[in-house]
């Protein structure tokens, strides 16, 4: 006969099974998939019907990191969604997604979310909140916003990725994308945590950390308008910022940590935190970039600050802690490399520091070309086109100083009698040297962009186009995630 001891182990026992039987992964049609879906998601079809598009398991609770998860949703196919917002509205909380499987298709993946954990497309609300999103493979990036119309919003979740070319963020074709409070951690190579492709989109993050350790893998990859709001963001092999082509990135209060110290091309010698560029590929339409910065610091480990090539941009930067702890490095680099046509790819910049106080050298090469502008009481100490190659503007507003540390050449300069210490060198405006404590008026340099037929990837995340693309959308619709049963032979 059994005790009231047995019996209440035998009742744990009993009840441990049913547990194991309720969470156990159920066999989709898919091949090779296995997909349980939170019954906390709601998903509304734009006629206001409700829809699953999947079935129901709830599981014990599961945690990562600071956030526990109520339900599990996974997906393990090749090419497919673990959660898919097709034309819809749709809501996810407190759920875990894992996502295992490749995509071959690089750009299938890259612009239309091929094999993304989480996508959505076709004009969809996406709503996702206190989860955490786990991908392995190629080509998987978490959470991939596509197409005019379409938004996700997530808040206070963590993400992370381990496969090569997988994003944290992914927004391309015009897509939304807002976040805030999310942690991710990205190893792979090219696999940007905050990352964009072709047809770019709009993104605000604000808040949270965001660290990769990938090569080609920067903090922020843009094709994109991207702002980032009070957030912490580090990277331990690449560059902490990449703006390719007419795209934008705006950081305010944020404290930006970059060590490149490995490359994903052989286009370019530098090592940089920020690199701004036009890689050609028809990633990124052509025209003036931008990179603002406002409060926060910035603390470069390896190489230089800035480095702008074959493009037109403007970096404007205001009340930043700007350190670079490589003695070598400089503090912007206006050069030819790689990408554009030869000599005609050089980097065109203008420059505008705002209450700021920055140190560091600044090179222009024989085919780039530097508009500068010291405003609202800046310092600037350096020395600027010490090698006398391009062509350089620069305009002191009253209240602003320029120390020189070396012998510098510019072409035109505009400054009230006290705006520059020569400081024992000697500043040479269109090949005649100034005389300290007199006044300077000048014009600008026109910057121009030019375009090249050299349309070869490369940059930053490059690498994966050995053939690039044409620029053209692939036939067909967007993948949809999921993929017809082959019958067996």
């Amino acid at each position: 006969m059994l005790n009231r001891k047995h019996m209440n182990t035998l009742a744990l026992l009993l009840t441990a099974a049913m547990m194991i039987s309720m969470t156990a992964c159920s066999n989709r049609d898919e091949k090779n998939a296995d997909t349980t879906t939170s019954t906390s998601a709601s998903e509304t079809e734009p006629d206001g019907s409700e829809s699953e598009d999947a079935e129901s398991e709830s599981s014990a609770p599961k945690s990562t990191g600071s956030l526990t998860t109520d339900e599990e949703i996974s997906n393990s196919g090749d090419g497919e969604h673990a959660i898919e917002a097709d034309g819809k509205t749709a809501s996810y909380s407190n759920v875990r997604v894992t996502k295992t499987g490749d995509s071959e298709e690089g750009d299938e993946a890259d612009f239309y979310g091929d094999n993304s954990a989480i996508f959505a497309t076709n004009g969809a609300t996406l709503d996702l909140s206190d989860i955490v999103v786990d991908t392995e493979g190629k080509h998987a990036n978490a959470v991939f916003s596509y197409g005019e119309g379409t938004t996700v919003n997530i808040s206070n979740s963590e993400i992370t990725t381990s496969g090569n070319c997988s994003g944290g963020l992914m927004t391309t074709g015009g897509g939304t994308m807002n976040a805030e409070d999310l942690t991710i951690h990205t190893t792979g190579n090219s696999s940007a945590a905050i990352r964009s492709d072709r047809g770019g989109g709009t993104v605000t993050v604000t808040g949270g950390s965001y660290t990769t350790d990938g090569k080609g893998s920067p903090v922020i990859y843009s094709t994109a308008d991207i702002t980032v709001n009070d957030a912490k963001m580090e990277s331990t092999s690449s560059q902490g910022v990449v703006v390719e082509g007419r795209n934008s990135v705006t950081l305010n209060n944020v404290t930006l940590v970059a060590d490149n110290n490995s490359k994903n091309s052989d286009k370019s010698e530098w090592y940089q935190a920020v690199m701004i560029y036009q890689s050609m590929s028809g990633d990124a339409k052509e025209g003036e970039a931008s990179f603002a910065m406002k409060d926060g610091s910035l603390v470069n480990k390896n190489g230089d600050i800035f480095f702008v090539n074959n493009t037109v941009t403007t970096i404007t930067l205001e009340n930043v802690e700007i350190t670079n702890q490589d003695s070598e490095g400089v503090f912007l680099r206006a050069a030819a490399a790689g990408w554009g046509s030869e000599g005609s790819n050089g980097g065109k910049v203008n420059l505008i520091l705002k209450n700021q106080k920055q140190d560091g050298d600044i090179l222009v090469d024989s085919v780039s070309a530097l508009n500068m502008y010291l405003t609202s009481g800046s310092t600037y100490q350096g020395a600027i086109n010490p090698d006398n190659e391009g062509k350089v503007y620069v305009e002191i507003e009253s209240g602003s100083k320029w120390i020189l540390t070396g012998d510098s050449y510019v072409t035109s300069l505009t400054c009230d009698a006290d705006a520059i210490n020569l400081n024992g060198h000697t500043l040479y405006v269109n090949g005649v040297a100034y005389s300290e404590g007199t006044a300077s008026t000048g014009e600008a340099i026109t910057l121009v962009t030019e375009s090249s037929s050299d349309r070869s990837k490369g940059g930053p995340e490059g690498g994966e186009h050995d053939a690039p693309p044409s620029g053209e959308k692939p036939k067909g619709d967007p993948p949809s995630g999921k993929k017809e049963k082959k019958e067996d032979s």
